[in-house]
């Protein structure tokens, strides 16, 4: 999250600053955008660094516990145990 909004804070900034010197078109956000990919390539290192672990372990916890698509599996053969009991979801 805060790799996220530091990177949006330097595109700001590096969008404001090219407002400010004169250049009032569609190419400010754009070389805005630009400038700031190379700025937070440069500065942001760590801060990339920890963001690539947090999701890192992040998709390892996913995957051991079966993910969304696994557990909706799960669910759905439940619902499908009970209605061929006879017992909907309404009645657990």
């Amino acid at each position: 999250m805060t790799y996220s909004l530091l990177r949006i804070a330097l595109f700001l900034v590096a969008t404001g600053v090219l407002w400010g010197v004169g250049m009032r078109s569609w190419l400010a956000p754009a070389l805005g955008a630009v400038l700031a990919f190379g700025l937070s390539y440069v500065f942001l290192t760590r801060q990339r660094d920890a963001a690539a672990l947090h999701l890192a372990a992040r998709a390892a916890r996913r995957r051991a516990s079966g993910g969304a698509a696994a557990r909706d599996a799960r669910d759905e053969d439940t619902e499908a145990s009970a209605v061929r009991r006879g017992t909907g979801a309404a009645e657990r």
